[in-house]
Order: C-alpha cells, then structure tokens, then sequence
C-alpha cells in the first residue's frame, strides 16, 4: 500500500538526548535503547471515516518518537498498518449502500492527505491487512497445526486462540479477568459466541458469511481477524523484541495484549515488544471522541476551513500525550497564536542565543515526550526575541532548525 510524502528533517547542533518513554507493561518510565534502526510498530486506522484528532494525536504522539530517535543518529524503520476489512467498515459500508473497497480506498487516501499536511513522517511500510491476507493465513494455520489455535465447533467454523497458550498472556495490560472479559466485550470480542472454549478466546479467521467479502485457502474461505494481522504484519518486517509498539490507550486490552499473544505463543519467545506506548484519548465535551458517539472533528475539515495544519499540530500538543483531554476551540486558537508569535520571532534578522534554549527542548522531549514544557521553551526564547534583547544573528535559524526537526512545525511560511 502505498505511504504518503516525506519531507526533509534538518540536522540540529548540539547533543541528542536518549529517549526515555512510560512502558504500560511495566508501567515504568524506562529508556528506549534502540540499536543501529530503531523499529516501531503503530496501529493504523480501520477506514471507514476521515481522520480525526483523536487519531491526529496519537500519530503525532509517535512522529516525536521518530523524530527524535532520528535525531540521534539512528535509522528508524517504523511499521503501520491499515485494516481495511473488518466489522466497522464493512457495516458502515452497508449504512451508506455503499462498496466497501471503495469506502476504504477514499477514507485511506484521506488520511494520508491529512498525514502529509499535519508533516507526520511516513512509515517505510504501509500494509494493509487485506495485502497481508497470504502471510496471515500461513500464520494461523501454523497455530492451528501447533495447537494453540482451534476451530469453533458451532455454527460457523471460525478459528480462534487459546488465550492460554502461553504463560505471558495479561504481561501487556495488566487486567485482571472480569475487566479482561468487560473490555474484551466493548472492544469487538465476541466472548458469548457459542463453541468457543474460553469467553475471552479472540478470533483468528472469521469463516465466510452471506454477503461478506472473504477469500479462499487452506484455512477455507473467509477473513482474518483483527489482532492478529498485526501480529504477523509487524513480526515479518521488524522481527520479535522490536523497541516501540504504539496506539491509542483503548487499544491496550483487548488489542494489544492478543496482537503480543500470537506473536509469542507462534515463536515461544517474548517479549514481542519491548516497549508498549499509549497515547491518551482526545474528548468533545467532556465525552471522548469517537464515531459511534458522532462528537468528531476532523483533521480534513480544519484544513477545508483554512486552519493551518501547523495550527493544529501545535494545539494537539499542547497537552501531554498520554493524558485524555479535550479538545477546544480555545485551544486551537492558542496553537494559531503561538505559531504566529514563533514564525515573527525567528524572521527577526537576530535573536537571543538559542543553543540553551534548544538544549531544554530536546530534554523536555526525551523526558516522555514532555511537549508542554517543550513548547514553553521555545517560548520564552520567541518572548526574548520579540522583545529585541539579544544580537546572534544565527538564532533564529537555530530555533526554527529545531523545531522542525524536533516538533515537525514549519516556520517558514
């Protein structure tokens, strides 16, 4: 599947910072120690609407990451899915009478759109689940083979995982059962679904219904499931132990945890991550933002509106990203203000002397991704210069070098 554009990430003076990030799993605050590449794997969008600032946040979230692990020395290949089929879009494909391929195909080229405008780096690979059906099917039926997977022995004959099959399941979340078998029901699991050996046992391949798409295999026809196309998307491009496995926090249980589940109980080794990263939710009044609730606003609608993508990137991170926040207008005009304050600041023809002042970006961002305390560094430094104290001719270049490389804000206009 194809990505969206990149763009050029400046080399910034001065010395990188290790990137220290809270792991869920263990919930500690531990460095990442990625090697020559460091390796990412985000969840991507299921595309049945355009993309909004909920997911806006979480992609930012991990574009830091990038970003920073860029800019100290290391390659980065990072790893993003599309489930382009699945429950959610082929219903709302019916809703709408319309076909789900192409529902799929435009909300994608949306999201990209949106990516490239907000200057989200691109992943070096872009799958989507219906590509990976081959690599997918090969996996389950290995589990199946090995007989940690089984087929149900009612009603249709779906293959599903044993939830038991190896001693590390609950290592990602940390639940206990009832909130497992609650989550597992308000997040797409189907734990009454008759023939099923365990209530919180998920589904593998989904075997063909009237009127769903499916393809035909060795498992039979019918479709994969959720959890694991990310587990055999990010196992056969970065390998079991990658550095970072990042989403949204309400992906944690159940989606997170089975996507690890497979991938260990298919290799025996764990863990399938070595960091599991979260960004928090974005609400609307007080609710969080969601399709089923209709409380969205979308990316592709501040842009029709005029909002500079940059606006909007800077409003987003305003707040932590791990925290669940809401969105609001004051905020996105507080992002407009800051960035017409910095993009005046650094058009000065001098400033005040930046290496300080970049210095404490790079930390504040290394601490967990600290952009609060971050954007308040530049502006102190943006204050500084407007008020016309200092004579470095070459600081403004510094500081809008360094917010580009290191917040993906454009100041140049």
């Amino acid at each position: 599947m194809q990505s969206w554009q990149s763009h050029p990430v400046p080399r910034v003076p001065g010395i990188p910072m290790p990137v220290r990030l809270f792991d869920t799993a263990t919930r500690e605050l531990r460095p990442t120690t990625p090697g020559h590449t460091a390796t990412m794997y985000v969840c991507g969008i299921t595309p049945y609407d355009a993309t909004h600032l909920g997911h806006a946040a979480t992609y930012l979230a991990f574009d830091l990451v990038h970003r920073l692990w860029l800019d100290a020395g290391h390659a980065v290949h990072y790893v993003q899915n599309v489930t382009d089929v699945d429950d959610p879009l082929l219903e709302r494909a019916e809703r709408d009478s319309a076909d789900w391929m192409v529902l799929a195909m435009r909300e994608t080229a949306l999201f990209r759109e949106d990516m490239e405008a907000l200057r989200v780096l691109p992943p070096r690979d872009y799958v989507g689940a219906v590509e990976a059906i081959p690599e997918i099917t090969e996996v389950v039926a290995k589990l199946l083979a090995d007989g940690v997977a089984y087929r149900a022995d009612e009603g249709f004959p779906d293959v599903y995982y044993d939830h038991s099959a190896t001693a590390w399941f609950g290592s990602v979340s940390n639940e206990d059962e009832p909130t497992m078998r609650a989550l597992f029901a308000e997040r797409g699991g189907d734990p009454d679904r008759p023939g099923k050996r365990h209530p919180l046992d998920p589904v593998l391949w989904r075997a063909a219904r009237p009127g769903e798409p499916c393809w035909d295999g060795e498992l039979g026809s019918g479709r994969p499931g959720w959890h694991v196309e990310c587990s055999v998307i990010a196992l056969n491009r970065l390998g079991m132990g990658f550095d970072v496995q990042g989403g949204g926090s309400d992906l944690i249980f159940p989606h997170h945890e089975f996507s690890a589940a497979h991938a260990e109980a298919l290799t025996g080794q764990h863990p399938f991550a070595r960091h599991y990263v979260h960004a928090g939710m974005i609400g609307l009044d007080g609710e969080k933002m969601s399709k089923s609730r209709g409380n969205l606003v979308f990316v592709s609608r501040l842009r029709g509106d005029r909002v500079d993508p940059m606006a909007i990137r800077l409003a987003l991170l305003d707040g932590h990203y791990r925290a669940d926040r809401d969105w609001t207008p004051a905020l996105l005009e507080a992002g407009a203000a800051r960035l017409a304050t910095w993009r005046a600041a650094t058009a000065l023809p001098a400033g005040p002397s930046a290496e300080d002042t970049v210095a404490r970006l790079r930390t504040h961002l290394a601490d967990d991704l600290d952009t609060p305390r971050a954007l308040l560094a530049v502006d102190a430094w943006a204050a500084e210069a407007m008020a016309g104290r200092g004579r470095d001719p070459d600081a403004p270049t510094l500081i809008r070098t360094a917010v580009d490389a290191l917040l993906g804000i454009a100041l140049a206009e």
